[in-house]
């Protein structure tokens, strides 16, 4: 990812100042966190004490980050109002599951992470596959944050990369290691609303300029094809449009598997629900972020198209500019200084909330699932405390190292989108077979995972990148590679089960739909069981929304 030359924003005084100041707030911030970190569980887990509301703006915070901002925004550059998707049926119904039915069993089991559900359900063997999958997974992730900060900043700023990397890395490290997860998750609050700051007034003077919505949809019509701002205008199956995908590979593959695949089993997400205070307050935490996060194209994906009307040049052959450079475009040429300030700090804010989302769950699940599960077994607390904060230092460290492997693409969603295929649908197959059927055996836990895993890579490496099978693009192939690992590891699973020894159904309570918890549930807290906090009503009201905001974009 290289943005074009040329962008480089007219900052001056005011907007350094609106910088230094989030930066002195966010250090406030991990400061006055650390006061309450006293136990591993204080660090990686906040205690378990947070409020849903907290930690539910901290779930769509930790995925607001560069991937959300400037992924979905070249997105919508590339392949227009279809991008909707992403949100409305590729994040919204999983958020819903997993509020509704995951939840309880992750929370109620207590477990410290995703990879350590998996140990009780299935073994040691694939509690230690998944966690270095999502180990790996984790620091390449947080090195595509971290990566396209330092772009962005050496492209707009004019700070040079190296020093971009440098900084964000070393204030992330701070913030994390001084107030492990609590202020991971303080920060990412604040961030939500700088972030959004830096969003609204772009999107608003963009309309502006370009003549309104229907100023964007009449321009982009007439050069792209009316199929270019629907929903699901030429989506049929053997009809092209420029998502290169049909309606099955968008439900199956990105509104089913890969959606559910992340949403569900991505403890960068998971672990702000586990910090919960209790169960009502982790069942409502991804629910409640779907609701902000059903209206998050408005500001993500419409400046865009914004910046394809203003810059119709955007992601053609010669002419410099990528996808990718659609947000940074759009600060350039319509912000005043001052409100550039604000929205330079909001793209850092959003760097910095996604790195250190999965910072502190690599943190996390290196520690709890690897090093003290495998190589330092039961030493004292202050140990694994000590443990974590020295991993979080190498795990920013490695981020910095996989950084530049995103710069292969040019638009940042499709590489994360491919990471997801090959890591979380896999897990999600497990999961979501070990969940409701008893029979499911540990033997199957670990071939499903693996073949499933395999199989996306097969997928994507060689049948689509050696053009063995036609795909149309990127996303498409990473839609059919989520299919491919689902089917191949479900199957997998299927026939080692038949075949293989299951768990005495007395060592699979509370981890198996239809059974319970030996444990004694906790009731919610007084106020958590008020009508407008029932769970089941938040989930059905997000699914609803979202149907109806498709109603105006599929005609």
């Amino acid at each position: 990812m290289h943005l074009a030359e040329g962008l480089r924003l007219p900052t001056n005084g005011l907007d350094y100042t609106i910088l230094a100041i989030y930066f002195v707030v966010v250090l406030g911030i991990g400061f006055a966190a650390r006061r309450s970190v006293k136990t591993s569980l204080d660090f990686f887990l906040s205690g378990r004490s947070l409020p849903a509301w907290v930690t539910g703006l901290a779930f769509v915070a930790a995925n607001l980050g560069a991937t959300e901002i400037l992924g979905m925004a070249a997105n919508g550059a590339q392949y227009g109002v279809y991008t909707v998707h992403w949100y409305w049926i590729g994040a919204i119904p999983a958020m819903v599951f997993l509020g509704l039915v995951m939840m309880p069993f992750y929370y109620n089991s207590k477990v410290r992470s995703v990879p350590e559900f998996l140990l009780h359900r299935f073994g040691p063997s694939s509690h230690f596959l998944s966690s270095v999958i999502f180990a790996v997974s984790s620091v390449l992730i947080a090195g595509v944050n971290l990566y396209a900060m330092a772009i962005v900043l050496e492209a707009l700023l004019g700070w040079p990369e190296w020093v971009a990397i440098v900084v964000a890395g070393v204030f992330v490290l701070i913030y994390i290691t001084i107030g492990g997860l609590s202020s991971a998750i303080y920060n990412e609050v604040l961030q939500f609303f700088v972030i959004l700051a830096a969003l609204i007034p772009l999107t608003i003077v963009g309309l502006k300029r370009v003549g309104g919505w229907d100023g964007i949809s009449d321009k982009l019509t007439s050069s792209h094809g009316g199929q270019f701002m629907t929903a699901w205008e030429g989506t049929g199956v053997g009809s092209s449009n420029p998502l290169g995908a049909n309606w099955l590979t968008i439900v199956l593959g990105l509104g089913f598997v890969m959606s559910f695949g992340y949403w569900t089993t991505n403890f960068a997400e998971v672990q702000r629900a586990l910090s919960a205070k209790n169960l009502s307050a982790a069942k409502r935490t991804p629910l409640i972020a779907a609701f902000p996060k059903i209206f998050i194209p408005l500001v993500v994906v419409i400046p865009g198209l914004i910046a394809l009307v203003m810059e119709p040049a955007i992601g053609k052959t010669g002419s410099g500019l990528q996808y990718n450079d659609a947000i940074p475009v759009l600060m350039r040429d319509l912000l005043p200084n001052g409100v550039l300030g604000i929205a330079v700090t909001g793209l850092l804010a959003a760097f910095m909330a996604g790195m250190a989302a999965n910072i502190s769950s690599f943190n996390t699940v290196f520690t709890n699932d690897l090093w003290g599960a495998y190589w330092k077994k039961d030493r004292p607390d202050a140990y694994y405390l000590k443990t974590g904060r020295v991993v979080t230092a190498v795990g920013v460290l490695i981020g910095m190292g996989t950084a530049f492997i995103a710069s292969s693409f040019s638009n940042i969603m499709n590489y994360l989108q491919t990471l997801f295929s090959f890591f979380n649908v896999p897990l999600f197959v497990v999961f979501i077979i070990g969940m409701f059927w008893k029979r499911t055996t540990p033997a199957a836990g670990f071939w499903g995972l693996l073949s499933g895993t395999v199989a996306a890579m097969v997928n994507y490496f060689w049948l689509y990148k050696q053009n063995v099978i036609s795909i149309p693009s990127d996303q498409g192939a990473n839609f059919v590679s989520s299919i491919v690992a689902f089917v191949v590891g479900s199957l997998v699973m299927v026939v080692v089960t038949l075949v293989t020894k299951p768990k005495p159904v007395e060592k699979l309570a509370g981890l198996v739909y239809g059974t319970k918890s030996p444990g004694i549930e906790v009731p919610p807290s007084e106020g958590d069981d008020a009508w407008y906090r029932r769970p089941a009503l938040l989930g059905w009201g997000a699914i609803v929304l979202a149907a109806i905001c498709y109603i105006p974009f599929s005609f």
